[in-house]
């Protein structure tokens, strides 16, 4: 059963703040939350994930990046991260989470690039490839939510 999904990325001023609104939005009884595993702790959202995100329907403007720890992930049912390497460095640190972290594009195997520090259209193609993983989850995540 699934009630609480924590997604990461690096500082969480980028793609999981994109993906923590978006699959916010599409599964509204779940809880959702995001973290960076090195993030950059109070700052906002970065300007073309914000603007982005606005352009698809979705405000991250009171957004605040946060650290992951050990209770978020303890706490969440399902841990969505971006990379390859980001589960592994996820279940390294974190060994009670095995069997709960999965890439956001679990579905083909394929990364969300990073587009910090990116121009507009890597913010852009980073938007796209997760919602289009957000859209595989949905099936999953409606059958696996209490009734």
């Amino acid at each position: 059963m699934i009630r609480e999904v924590l997604v990461l990325c690096i500082g969480n001023i980028c793609r999981s703040p994109m993906a923590q609104a978006l699959l916010a939005r599409e599964q509204p009884s779940l809880l959702v939350r995001s973290a960076g595993l090195a993030a950059v702790v109070g700052a906002p959202a970065d300007p073309y994930s914000i603007e982005v995100a606005r352009e698809h329907g979705l405000d991250l403007v009171g957004h605040r990046a946060r650290q992951v720890d050990a209770e978020a992930v303890q706490r969440a049912d399902l841990v969505l991260v971006m990379t390859r390497q980001q589960k592994l460095d996820t279940e390294r640190r974190f060994p009670l989470a095995r069997g709960k972290v999965f890439l956001l594009r679990q579905h083909d195997g394929v990364d969300v690039a990073d587009p910090h520090q990116q121009p507009r259209a890597a913010f852009e193609t980073a938007y796209a490839d997760i919602a289009l993983g957000i859209g595989h989850w949905q099936s999953r995540l409606r059958a696996l939510q209490p009734t």
